[in-house]
């Protein structure tokens, strides 16, 4: 084991202030790092964006170095590795077999114990639901040093604890997720342009029966019946290569490899603000000149287009940012989405990345899981200060209101009277809380759940 200097989360807000933070190299070191002076926390690779990866005066044991693989099944699927294995290296190592994650996130730059820890969702929550729907199994190491190995049928109270719980049921030291066959590592898609956040929902509930993959990029500095204007985006992987000439193949693969472009240093907070933001969203609408296109692209394209740009998190600037993601119940009246999204351009705030998807009602195994059935929307913010807390606080009343709820691995600003009113679940959470686990979100929104 060893010291590093303190890690951030990726909104880089609120500051990151641990009183000691300890690196694992083996996954026999967890027990010994939880016995440690202050309560503690697992960190993988901090792409969590608020507060939910932090421990501030605790320990951050890092996981990131754990990250061997255990065992792979080519013929069925089954992969097992500790778990601070990248989703970025699962994929290289079974996308050759024939074999792709079963959900992931937007960035494959996330540990597997992360993507359990957070219940991570994705493009295909219609059909899939959600990661931990796919896990098989994983071992939970506590402070008291007890292990359990948790499955489905096996400690299943922990298990569905677990999943979602925000690692503070313990650590988890490897998992077993099954993947999902794919044909080829490229896919078919169609990208069509909407004029309004009905046109957008709409081509959503018509796409869900044949597409695996849907999501929808919207200018949320549009007003009246502009309002959800964007770009709605849906995929398939292909059953086999279009694309026979290998050397064809290889080039698409390079230039993925290639496209990596690193934020070298931190600009000015000015630099993203409503009106780069605004100009930025109306040539990204206008690139596409027809109303519908159809390519072929390939992985990180697709699912990882920010991935692309190292330290994006960075455009920023110091102040760092916030991101904001809710889901409220849809039964075919979008009125309260409408609301949200007007109510963020008249307080005069802007996203440079606005995504709305429809969940399916594929239910999450984890107790404290954020995914239900409805229309989620995420947002990034510039952290302004005291405007955009209070917009924030406008946008939860309103999501708490119509019984939805926010995202807790993409929060830095939730009152713990409407995290409670959001998660009701969170009491029953209380019995499998390791009482040496604790993080700065769960400090700010724990105050009714004593462990």
């Amino acid at each position: 084991m060893s010291t590093t200097p303190a890690p951030e989360s990726w909104g880089r807000y609120p500051a990151s202030t641990p009183h000691d933070v300890i690196t694992l190299a083996w996954r026999t070191q967890i027990a010994d790092a939880m016995r440690s002076s202050t309560r503690v926390l697992a960190y993988g690779l901090g792409r969590s964006y608020g507060d939910v990866c932090l421990n501030n005066d605790g320990t951050l044991i890092v996981t990131s170095h754990l990250d061997r693989f255990i065992s792979f099944d080519p013929a069925t699927g089954v992969l097992r590795c500790e778990a601070g294995v990248s989703l970025a290296a699962i994929i290289d190592l079974v996308v050759p077999h024939g074999w792709f994650l079963p959900v992931t996130p937007g960035t494959k730059y996330v540990t597997i114990g992360g993507a359990i820890a957070n219940d991570v969702h994705g493009k295909n929550h219609h059909l899939r639901g959600t990661f931990g729907s796919h896990v098989r199994a994983f071992e939970l190491v506590r402070s008291d040093g007890s292990v359990r190995e948790c499955t489905p049928t096996q400690h299943a109270d922990w298990f569905a604890a677990t999943i979602g719980g925000l690692g503070l049921t313990g650590i988890i030291s490897w998992a077993e997720i099954q993947l999902i066959r794919i044909g080829a590592p490229t896919l078919d898609v169609e990208s069509i342009k909407a004029r309004s956040l009905d046109e957008m929902i709409a081509h959503m509930v018509e796409s869900d029966a044949s597409w695996e993959y849907t999501v929808s990029w919207i200018d949320c500095t549009q007003g009246g019946d502009s309002v959800g204007k964007g770009s709605f985006i849906r995929g398939n992987f292909e059953d086999e290569y279009r694309i026979k000439n290998s050397e064809s193949n290889q080039r698409i693969k390079n230039t993925e490899s290639n496209m990596l472009v690193q934020v070298p240093v931190v600009p000015p907070n000015w630099l993203l603000n409503r009106t780069s933001i605004k100009a930025f969203n109306t040539l990204y609408y206008h690139k596409q000149f027809n109303r519908s296109k159809r390519t072929r692209t390939s992985i990180d394209p697709f699912f990882y287009p920010l991935d692309v740009v190292g330290g994006w998190n960075k455009l920023y600037g110091k102040r760092g940012f916030l991101q904001w993601q809710c889901v409220i119940p849809y039964d075919g009246d979008a009125s309260v989405m409408h609301h949200i999204l007007t109510e963020i351009k008249r307080a005069g705030m802007a996203s440079f990345l606005a995504v709305l998807k429809m969940f399916g009602d594929k239910p999450s195994p984890g107790l404290l899981s954020f995914p239900r059935p409805g229309l989620t929307l995420a947002l990034d913010f510039g952290n302004d200060g005291v405007p955009l807390m209070r917009m924030l606080d406008t946008l939860d009343a309103i999501v708490a209101d119509v019984g939805g709820r926010i995202y807790p691995a993409k929060d830095a600003h939730l009152s713990a009277e409407h995290f409670h009113t959001m998660y009701p679940e969170a009491s029953r959470l209380a019995a499998f809380l390791d009482p040496h686990c604790t993080s700065t979100f769960w400090q700010r929104v724990h105050t009714k759940v004593q462990p």
